[in-house]
């Protein structure tokens, strides 16, 4: 999983500072353009298996023991909302994700009982039907009215919840799955291809078909960040499928290899804030202005702040262990609401 989350936040880093914006063709020149949606929605699945399994894993928590389990994610929730209003003030010019996943994480709490095959029944459901209904949402015109910018900041609504609670239930599903059982894994790997073909082959198929109403374009469409139909199927089988290799490539001795890259994915929270955060600052010192992408790009902050990343998050993880921010949501989670359900005597 911290192999997994890894590719995620370095993958989000890449689709915020480098070239992305171009057709994806067998000339491996154009292959980066893969970062673009994939890494977020990855980042939403693996959010879901997070909840999973530290809340019983393959089986979950009693009834009983539900309450405090789910007190704990409404408090990590509220405090990744705060953090992620904070990045947006930064001005920094990316779609901050945290408010999103704050609010997926409350959306959760209802389904910490349910089991695999309910949760991906439940996130299939909402895969098929929430794309029809997401257009609608989107020309509502509390996004077009006073403060409706801000609202969309505030709720994370480029990662709209009302179609990304789909994401976070799949990986839900996958959290209550053996995850250590080589079936469970290669499972993983060829529905998620699966997936992934349908819903890009799809878009290919229906491409004609969507060009003509404005409406069925928004339905029928894989684009990046579209929230269409077959972006949530084809991004979302991507994600299960990714998840799957890595888990496979760490039953092979290449997990020590990985290592620098299963740090970062240890502390994700932190790998996210600290990029955002040494962004904001450079593109200050350098361009006066924190909002500027193009001229951040231009500068090449790319390699210099994902090498270092690199290097912070393995040397942390080698000499202190649970990353900084971590640590101090897990704290904070502790002395407002209590120890955690599934380690708290019955």
């Amino acid at each position: 999983m911290d192999l997994a989350r890894g590719f995620a936040v370095l993958g989000m880093l890449a689709a915020h500072l480098l070239d992305t914006e171009r057709v994806l063709t067998p000339d491996p020149s154009t292959w980066v353009t893969l970062v673009n949606g994939r890494s977020s929605i990855l980042f939403a699945v693996l959010a879901g298996v997070s909840i999973s399994l530290v809340t019983g894993g393959t089986r979950p928590l009693e009834p009983a023991r539900r309450p405090r389990a789910s007190a704990r994610l409404a408090m990590r929730g509220a405090l990744l909302w705060v953090i992620g209003v904070l990045l947006v003030m930064t001005g920094v010019p990316v779609y901050v994700i945290l408010p999103a996943y704050a609010l997926l994480f409350v959306l959760a709490l209802p389904f910490l009982g349910v089991r695999a095959r309910g949760l991906f029944l439940t996130a299939g459901a909402l895969a098929l039907v929430m794309p029809w209904i997401q257009p609608v949402l989107d020309a509502a015109p509390v996004w077009a009215g006073v403060g409706g910018e801000e609202l969309a900041a505030l709720v994370g609504w480029n990662y709209p919840f009302t179609t990304w609670i789909a994401f976070l239930l799949a990986g839900m599903g996958i959290g209550r799955l053996d995850l250590r059982a080589l079936p469970e894994q290669a499972l993983l790997v060829t529905a998620g291809a699966a997936l992934a073909l349908a819903g890009y082959g799809a878009a290919l198929l229906t491409a004609p078909t969507a060009a003509g109403d404005a409406y069925l374009a928004a339905v029928l469409t894989a684009e990046d960040h579209s929230s269409g139909l077959w972006e949530v199927i084809g991004s979302g089988g991507f994600a299960i499928a990714a998840i799957g290799v890595c888990l496979l490539l760490c039953r092979t001795p290449l997990r020590w290899i990985a290592i620098p890259v299963r740090a970062v994915g240890s502390m994700p929270l932190t790998a996210y804030v600290l990029q955002l955060v040494v962004w904001a600052v450079v593109a200050l010192a350098l361009l006066g202005d924190t909002s500027d992408l193009y001229g951040i790009r231009e500068a090449g902050l790319f390699t210099p702040l994902t090498l270092g990343l690199i290097v912070f998050c393995t040397a942390w993880t080698l000499l202190v262990g649970r990353g900084p921010l971590e640590m101090l949501v897990d704290r904070v989670v502790k002395a407002v609401v209590g120890r955690d359900a599934a380690t708290a005597a019955p």
